[in-house]
């Protein structure tokens, strides 16, 4: 793996520096008080740069609208350390208040044994990573395993099942939805709970695109970041989303929202022309979703000779 990030503009150079501090100086605080020695003993072993920042066709563009994200992906020490929201959260709030990062920044957590057991089955994510990653922080003794074929068989096969299952998941959320949406007119318990479904329909969507196209889904929920990950592999998938207007990004803001606040806040509010936008946009996702899994698909099948 590449240690370095010349190809890069200063300005692009100076954030990823600050959000490697913010990083490890948030865990060194998370750790240092604790008192279980694994935790406390807890370390991070490497931050590497991965995506469109480390592959150099990254877009940065944001009066147009679109913008690419910095992936980064964190090994830590021990599988507990990969909670979110006990090491992490306060780290990322603080990444996204900060003035001197301009872009948005996405951290996927992950222990060394979980990277190199993914790397020893062939996994086509990790395998990427391992190939066009960007180390930013490497603690000695923390290699990665060398990464192994997967036979284009058992790809084929993988994908096959993720592509089905996933896309009549799709399916169902939407007409879940559709019933919602009717009934929701007058209703507004019903808007809440559409919001909510159109919520799990975009997740969903995004886990099937993912799956079949890299065999990884991150364990997260939030819909902004799959967003991000799916389109810096298919920029196909950027057409489902208008994001012209100030009401487009405020429209899928309500939905990113809608996964915790329209369940458990009572204020959460989303009315119908919102709705049906936004039911407009997730119907427009799956059908891209499908086309292009679709390809990966009968591509995996060509290898395969199947």
């Amino acid at each position: 793996m590449r240690h370095d990030i010349d190809h890069l503009p200063p300005v692009q150079q100076g954030e990823l520096e600050r959000v490697t501090q913010l990083l490890m100086g948030e865990f060194a605080e998370a750790t240092a008080r604790a008192t279980q020695p694994w935790k406390k003993n807890g370390r991070i072993l490497k931050i590497v740069l991965f995506g469109s920042y480390a592959r150099t066709d990254w877009v940065d563009e944001p009066d147009n609208g679109y913008q690419s994200d910095f992936d980064l992906l964190v090994i830590v020490s021990h599988p507990d350390l990969t909670d979110i929201a006990d090491y992490w959260y306060i780290a990322e709030d603080k990444i996204l208040r900060d003035p001197e990062i301009a872009r948005p920044v996405n951290i996927i957590v992950h222990t060394l044994q979980e990277v190199n057991q993914a790397l020893t089955r062939g996994e086509y994510f990790w395998v990427d990573i391992a190939r066009d990653g960007i180390v930013l922080y490497d603690l000695p003794g923390s290699a990665l395993a060398t990464p192994q074929p997967l036979t284009p068989a058992d790809g084929y096969e993988m994908a096959t099942a993720y592509f089905n299952n996933k896309l009549a998941d799709i399916d169902r959320w939407i007409a879940t939805v559709d019933f919602q949406i009717g009934r929701g007119v007058d209703d507004a318990g019903y808007r809440k709970l559409a919001a909510f479904n159109l919520h799990q329909t975009v997740e969903t969507a995004y886990a099937c695109f993912l799956l079949v196209r890299s065999l990884y889904f991150p364990r997260s929920h939030n819909i902004k970041f799959l967003r991000s990950l799916a389109e810096d592999s298919e920029p196909r998938l950027i057409a489902a989303w208008p994001r012209a207007s100030r009401i487009d990004g405020r429209r899928f803001e309500l939905l990113k929202r809608a996964y915790v606040e329209a369940r458990y806040v009572a204020s959460y509010e989303i009315g119908s022309d919102d709705l049906d936008a936004l039911a407009q946009s997730v119907r427009s996702l799956r059908d891209i979703v499908e086309s292009v899994s679709l390809e990966r698909v009968l591509s995996l099948r060509e290898a395969a000779g199947v």
